[in-house]
């Protein structure tokens, strides 16, 4: 959910959009409220709310009392009222809506224990602030491996800075009780500063570290839920999934929130359906259930003696075997009821890409040397010009007219046929064909033109 306006710097790391959470797509926060309320006006002689909803590291929120009367806006950077000093934060929402967020969460908007809003944050808490934030990710480095010098079976997964800088919070999980007194001593003598530890669950660690689930959008926990409810590996039964851990678990460890999510709607339609452990009497032998379609009402049954071979059954033949064996009534066979199951078509999915094909890939690919070979015997059309008419070379070298090899065809060059190769042996058969006599060679090589050469004689 980032935003479409954020670019990408030059070592491939986001910039963002630098709005600090007050972008125009709204995604910048997690556990984000849309306010829905924000272009109306409230009615004359109506106040507004004074409380506003505070966001701070990783999507902690709290709720705060504007006693100033301060004219604050979603985005504002606020210092609020800590223990000790103060803290700095973002307003996330304003107005009637707090009160449902508030009743929501069960906090009583009337109670004079919700902490204040001193300010506007300076400029001076704003460096403070960002001062601090840039100090967390070495001080975790650090704290982990005093963690491991203690041999203490807990993780340290975040640390969060107040907004002055006065106090440091460590979020961490363990399985079991802790004692971490002499690991806080440790941590005051190296950081000076003052020190509290937070235990937290596996659940909510995803939810302040964030990351990309197995369906590939963010996880649920860090965008927009907001409690976590029980998970049982009966949810995962019901809805028919293999009961595999790895697939079943989410990266907290434990099982994912969203098999919560369709559960009611399994529920309903397993309302009609027999029980999965029903048995059907006949006169073949008793079946007992395989497989349960809850959508399309389907079960398939086989034979206690031939598990291999199954059949299939409607709901109410199903109910209708039930209600024989009730009266002590077997039924002659499974198929009898059975449904004759049609093969579907398979569907050819294609495209221009040709990209359905999931071994494309494997194919070997062609070798191009044969082309090459085929390309090697080839002269291009201005060579065989220029052999043609006698022209010279690129580099100046005229050519040889008695080469036979362009005129042996009637000026033609076999393609397949080396030009140079063929001018070297038309010249050694001339020598071995030349006479005395001046007569024709009696040699005719093949498809050409019998050739006369004539003894230079002297004169003298």
């Amino acid at each position: 959910m980032a935003c479409q306006s954020c670019s990408t710097s030059d070592g491939g790391a986001p910039k963002g959009c630098k709005n600090n959470g007050t972008c125009g797509t709204d995604s910048c926060n997690k556990l984000t409220v849309f306010d829905w309320l924000a272009n109306m006006s409230l009615p004359n002689g109506e106040t507004a709310f004074d409380c506003v909803e505070v966001r701070f590291k990783n999507g902690r929120k709290e709720f705060f009392r504007n006693t100033e009367k301060l004219t604050l806006g979603i985005g504002d950077v606020v210092a609020t009222e800590a223990s000790p000093g103060h803290d700095v934060g973002i307003v996330t929402l304003t107005g009637e809506l707090v009160k449902i967020q508030m009743k929501k969460k069960g906090v009583n908007h009337t109670s004079a224990d919700i902490p204040k809003v001193y300010r506007k944050a300076s400029q001076k808490d704003i460096d403070i602030w960002s001062d601090s934030r840039e100090k967390e990710e070495p001080m975790k480095v650090k704290a982990r491996e005093l963690a491991i010098i203690h041999k203490l079976e807990m993780k340290i997964s975040d640390i969060e800075f107040q907004g002055d800088g006065s106090k440091v919070t460590f979020y961490y999980t363990a399985n079991d009780r802790v004692d971490f007194r002499l690991l806080i001593k440790d941590y005051s003598r190296v950081f000076s500063t003052r020190i509290e530890m937070k235990q937290v669950g596996l659940r909510q660690e995803a939810a302040r570290l964030g990351g990309i689930g197995s369906c590939g959008r963010e996880l649920c926990c860090s965008t927009w839920l907001t409690d976590f409810r029980s998970v049982n590996t009966s949810a995962a039964r019901y809805q028919q999934l293999s009961l595999n851990p790895q697939k079943l678990a989410g990266q907290c460890g434990k099982l994912k929130c969203c098999l919560n999510y369709e559960l009611d709607t399994y529920l309903d339609a397993l309302k009609g359906f027999p029980d999965f452990e029903t048995k059907l009497k006949t006169e073949k032998g008793d079946a007992i259930c395989q497989k349960q379609d809850i959508f399309k009402g389907l079960m398939w049954f086989a034979y206690t003696d031939n598990f291999a071979n199954w059949h299939v059954l409607n709901i109410e033949q199903v109910k209708e075997i039930m209600a024989e064996n009730k009266q002590n009534k077997k039924v002659s066979s499974l198929e009898d009821f059975a449904i004759e199951t049609v093969a579907e078509p398979e569907k050819d999915f294609n495209n221009a890409m040709g990209q359905e094909s999931l071994t494309r890939f494997d194919q070997p690919k062609k070798s191009k040397n044969k082309n090459r070979n085929k390309n090697k015997n080839k002269v291009s059309p201005e060579a065989h010009e220029r052999q043609r008419t006698g022209e010279t070379k690129p580099n100046g070298a005229k050519l040889n007219q008695n080469s036979p090899g362009p005129k042996a065809n009637g000026g033609k060059l076999n393609p397949n046929q080396n030009p140079k190769k063929e001018q070297g042996q038309g010249q050694m058969q001339n020598q071995n064909q030349t006479r005395a006599t001046g007569e024709r060679s009696e040699a005719k090589p093949e498809n050409k033109k019998p050739i006369i050469i004539k003894k230079n004689e002297n004169k003298e």
